[in-house]
Parts: structure tokens; C-alpha cells; sequence
């Protein structure tokens, strides 16, 4: 079991990169949501979501049973799941407008600099988030992260086309 919490907990290994891992955890989510998009759209990256989320929890508990350091650099699933739901309002869009979600590109890269940037920055509820020392906040200052970052998305789309 030990090695199947690595795995989800590393996303493969991703997390042993460096420098900067959580920044290689949300690169490697984008070809992930992309293709769970275009396999389903906007519902299968939501339910993708919620289950890495739910695996996120397991792996992190795992991983950091006996230890005191309750968010090691190299669990890098909470970064998944943070750019996932930074992605959900460009999924939720190309699906309604039926659009390739790579003509939406521009909203990529802003999904990916927000979460990075409110991942990295903390503000409020994101920081207390991860003040719970706990594998709950691990996964949920990412999520929170990438909630302001979606908020961030839609905001410039609104700014850019109304």
C-alpha cells in the first residue's frame, strides 16, 4: 500500500523533481486535464476532481504517517487537483460552446500563473488551510488555490470578452 500512496502521492514520480516540484506537480496536471476533457469534457475533469482529491487525502496520510513533516515537497497530488479546479471554468466553456478547449489557450496560461501564484503567495483562507497540518490541508490550500485562481480566470475572461 505504501508504494501505491507514493505513486498518487509523487503523481508517478513528478514529485522527486526539482527545483520545484509543486510547479512540476501543476505543469503535468495540464496534459492531464486536457485529455480528461476531451475524453468527457467538463464533468469527467470535475469528477477527476473530486477522486484525486479523495485519493490525495489516502496518499498524504500515508506518506506522512510518523512523521512530523506534514506536507514533504515531493507530494505533489494536491497541485493536480489545485490546477484541475483553476481549469473547471475553461472546461465548463469550451464544453457548453462546444469549442476545442485548446482554442480557450490564453486562459490556460492564466490558470496555470494564478494557481501557481496563490499557491505559492497563501493569502487567507489558503494559508489556513494549510496551517491544519494535516493531509486535509494539504489538499485543501491547493483546492482553495485554485478556486481563487478560477475566480482570477473568470474575471479576465469577463474583462476580456465582456
Amino acid at each position: 500500500m505504501k508504494l501505491i500512496a507514493q505513486s498518487i502521492g509523487t503523481v508517478c514520480g513528478v514529485g522527486y523533481l526539482r527545483p520545484a516540484p509543486g510547479t512540476w506537480g501543476s505543469a503535468v496536471a495540464l496534459p492531464l486535464a486536457w485529455a480528461l476533457h476531451t475524453l468527457g469534457g467538463f464533468p469527467v475533469l470535475l469528477g477527476a476532481a473530486v477522486v484525486v482529491f479523495v485519493l490525495g487525502i489516502w496518499a498524504t496520510t500515508e506518506m506522512t504517517k510518523a512523521s512530523a513533516n506534514h506536507d514533504p515537497s515531493e507530494i505533489v497530488v494536491d497541485e493536480v487537483v489545485g490546477q484541475f479546479v483553476a481549469l473547471l471554468p475553461l472546461s465548463w466553456a469550451a464544453w457548453r460552446m462546444e469549442l476545442p478547449i485548446t482554442a480557450l489557450w490564453p486562459g490556460w496560461v492564466a490558470a496555470f500563473v494564478l494557481f501557481r501564484l496563490f499557491d505559492v503567495w497563501k493569502p487567507g483562507p489558503v494559508g489556513w488551510a494549510d496551517r491544519r497540518n494535516d493531509p486535509a490541508g494539504v489538499m485543501l490550500d491547493d483546492v482553495i488555490a485554485g478556486v481563487l485562481a478560477a475566480a482570477g480566470v473568470r474575471l479576465m475572461a469577463w474583462v476580456a470578452h465582456g
